[in-house]
């Protein structure tokens, strides 16, 4: 495994988890998100979406390359 790979590969999990963890409730939060309910996130369902986005184009690019 080279170095490419590995920061492929962790940008990758890192957005993955970053997007399951902006729906997870939190009653601390200060407001509500755009789905009504207190989330990690106030912006749950939009940084989600981007996250995701992000994870799957990490993806396409580092196979593209053929690097995963």
């Amino acid at each position: 495994m080279n170095a490419l790979t590995i920061v492929f590969v962790f940008i990758i999990v890192a957005s993955s988890i970053a997007a399951i963890k902006t729906v997870i409730p939190d009653l601390n939060a200060s407001k509500a998100c755009l789905l009504g309910y207190k989330a990690t996130c106030s912006f749950t369902p939009l940084s989600t979406a981007v996250l995701v986005l992000v994870a799957i184009s990490v993806f396409a690019t580092a196979k593209r390359f053929a690097v995963i």
